[in-house]
């Protein structure tokens, strides 16, 4: 076979080898720029991510699919926060809610609860499957709590309320297998006793045990608790032996150390240190003076704000230093000291929030129904009296300040609306208690505010 060279056409020649040698270093050298520019870009991408990441605490651990939780108290607290999209468009602002709702007995009073049994645990006042019994007054969201931990933790429990309370929450009592009566305290006090009880007398008697708290009344069934050894705590017999327990949370400093070491953590680290308001009610105080307790901690500048609803003096006590309301004036004052749709907002020991607070917002019922309609209609969260209450202050907060440039405001949502059909969200009820059903209400706080006039 024969091979004949191949001739180039004219027009084309093959560069020189001086020519060949200059492009070869020029794709060499514009290689080596590109990498070395890619690699610095890199290297300050991961110094920068580095700096962002040392200024700012972790966020909390998220739950993963593979994760199992021990039991019903591991679904308790690390709630999300929920953008409540309505109100922060319509303000420029981002008012975030902490769903507390989505705790396993419904509300943030199962954080309340869970620290008290724990902590009563672990100072010797309450032993699990000892036939023990739990005791507390309230209006219904906190007993349920109780009775759901109770189970758990193999106790029984004896919640004690008012007889109007709404029915949802004396049936989800009934469910939870616990008892609804009055009168906690003496109830306790009398827990395994057939003798008639003096409170006046309560000091000399031999089957109440000493708690940390004055208010905290423990006792047991025990016939001779001989305070006189070294520890009776180490009395097999006396361990054993069933208690009664009163968790008082007005008082119970549980209750505030359940928000200063949770839900505040929580929403520090889940804002990445960017608040700058916490409004909440007072139902106990523990909830406003725990959260913002740790709050004003991390940034004294932020604003904690109280919600209160008519009828409460907590806005007055606030405002003027005085616990008074013109609801509680005489001749005036109702059956119960709030008896409003707005269950639960109520406190005579708030001493723990009130150096902290810096502004408060009196929420009349017909504002609290109209934000909770509204919420249902523009956002779908169907939300409970406490939480339409928080949100209607937050936005009252926002206008006072006259913030409308991306400023963030976290509140507790409390719990659903799902406790509150026979009351809350019965239009026929509130029609007989002459709470108007507005909606106009809190679309006229949402509505742009009027130019300031030039001078």
């Amino acid at each position: 076979m024969l091979w004949f060279p191949l001739q180039l056409p004219s027009w084309i020649r093959w560069p020189s080898q001086s020519t060949a040698r200059h492009v070869l270093y020029g794709v060499i050298i514009g290689f080596s720029l590109s990498l070395t520019s890619t690699s610095l870009a890199l290297y300050y991408q991961a110094q920068k991510r580095q700096r962002i990441t040392a200024k700012f605490v972790s966020r909390p651990i998220e739950l993963r699919s593979d994760e199992v939780l021990s039991g019903v108290t591991g679904l308790i607290g690390n709630t999300p926060l929920v953008r409540i999209n309505s109100l922060s468009d319509a303000l420029g602002v981002e008012i975030l809610g902490k769903a507390e709702y989505l705790n396993p007995g419904g509300s943030v009073k199962d954080r309340v609860a869970l620290r008290m049994i724990d902590d009563a645990e672990r100072l010797g006042l309450l032993r699990p499957h000892t036939g023990s019994r739990i005791f507390e007054g309230t209006v219904g969201s906190t007993g349920i709590s109780i009775a759901t931990i109770a189970r758990a933790r193999g106790y029984d429990a004896t919640i004690i309320m008012p007889d109007d309370v709404a029915q949802e929450k004396v049936k989800a009592l009934e469910a939870l297998g616990a008892t609804y009566v009055n009168l906690a305290r003496q109830r306790a006090m009398k827990f395994g006793r057939l003798d008639s009880i003096d409170e006046s007398d309560v000091t000399n008697r031999p089957h109440l045990i000493p708690s940390t708290s004055a208010s905290v009344v423990v006792t047991t069934t025990s016939l001779h608790v001989n305070f006189g050894t070294n520890d009776p705590q180490d009395d097999d017999d006396f361990l054993m032996k069933p208690r009664g327990y009163f968790a008082d949370q007005f008082e119970n400093r549980s209750n505030f150390d359940a928000h200063f070491e949770g839900t505040g953590p929580e929403i520090w680290r889940q804002t990445n240190g960017r608040i700058d308001a916490f409004v909440s009610g007072a139902g106990t105080g523990g909830t406003i003076a725990g959260t913002g307790q740790y709050i004003k901690s991390m940034n004294d500048n932020t604003v904690v704000a109280l919600a209160d609803p008519e009828g409460s003096g907590l806005y007055n006590k606030i405002k003027h230093g005085v616990m008074f309301d013109r609801k509680e004036s005489e001749g005036t004052k109702r059956r119960h000291q709030v008896d409003t749709v707005v269950e639960g907002i109520l406190t005579n020991n708030i001493d723990l929030a009130l150096p902290i607070i810096d502004d408060a917002f009196r929420i009349t019922d017909a504002e609290a129904v109209s934000m909770s309609r509204y919420l249902v209609k523009n956002d779908g969260l169907f939300l409970g009296s406490s939480s339409a209450c928080n949100l209607v202050a937050c936005v009252k907060l926002v206008r006072r300040m006259g913030w409308a440039e991306g400023q963030t405001l976290v509140t507790v949502l409390c719990d659903s609306g799902s406790r509150h059909y026979s009351k809350f969200w019965n239009d026929d009820y509130l029609r007989k208690a002459n709470i108007a059903l507005d909606p106009h209400i809190v679309e006229d706080l949402l509505l742009p505010l009027p130019a300031l006039e030039t001078l």
